[in-house]
């Protein structure tokens, strides 16, 4: 019998932002993304690549403004659409990590599935923009995603001075750490926790 696939749609519309996004856990890193931003497009297709999900984003945001409310918007609405695909979150590995390369870049990137939010953080750039899109962001959109899904993350520039490559490398150490922590495994009964629960 096929195992069922953890697939979760949300849609997010305030007087700010419009989102909607589709998420695949059990994907082959297929993207369709549009955030009007075209590096966070970029940074994007980059998790769903690297952390195999199948991944669709359209985000209509007021960038006349800044690009603030479109990055962190998206955030908390992916963090929703990973919590939702994860549902009681039976036989997930829950943890996951991983040191990541990426030219002069060096990134740890650490998570925990374990419904309690919680981001730290620790990175200085240089510049104060890639393209569109505001380098002060990055922090804002993983803090929405650790708060909307409930997952602890940290994430730790270890070395590295070029700030697109230090961002490419933290979304690509996100999707990996995200797919290590949702692989299912067989040995387990319900979920990795003592309470019986993760929540």
């Amino acid at each position: 019998m096929a195992e069922k696939k953890r697939i979760a749609e949300v849609t997010r519309k305030t007087l700010e932002t419009d989102i909607s996004i589709s998420l695949t856990i059990d994907g082959s890193g297929i993207y369709d993304i549009d955030t009007g931003i075209g590096f966070f497009d970029h940074m994007l297709s980059a998790f769903s690549r690297h952390g195999f999900f199948d991944l669709s984003v359209k985000a209509k945001g007021d960038l006349s403004v800044d690009c603030h409310h479109t990055i962190e918007d998206t955030g908390i609405v992916l963090g929703e659409a990973i919590k939702k695909a994860l549902s009681g979150k039976e036989g997930i590995r829950r943890f996951g990590d991983i040191i990541l390369p990426m030219d002069d870049a060096l990134i740890l990137c650490a998570i925990d599935l374990s419904g309690r939010p919680y981001l730290s953080f620790d990175c200085d750039f240089q510049t104060d923009r890639v393209g569109y899109f505001d380098t002060e962001m990055t922090k804002e959109f993983f803090y929405s995603i650790s708060y909307s899904a409930g997952m602890n993350i940290h994430i730790k520039k270890m070395s590295g001075e070029n700030a697109h490559h230090i961002i490419e490398a933290m979304f690509k150490a996100f999707g990996r750490a995200l797919d290590s922590a949702t692989t299912i495994d067989k040995r387990l009964s319900g979920a990795l926790s003592t309470k019986g629960t993760i929540s």
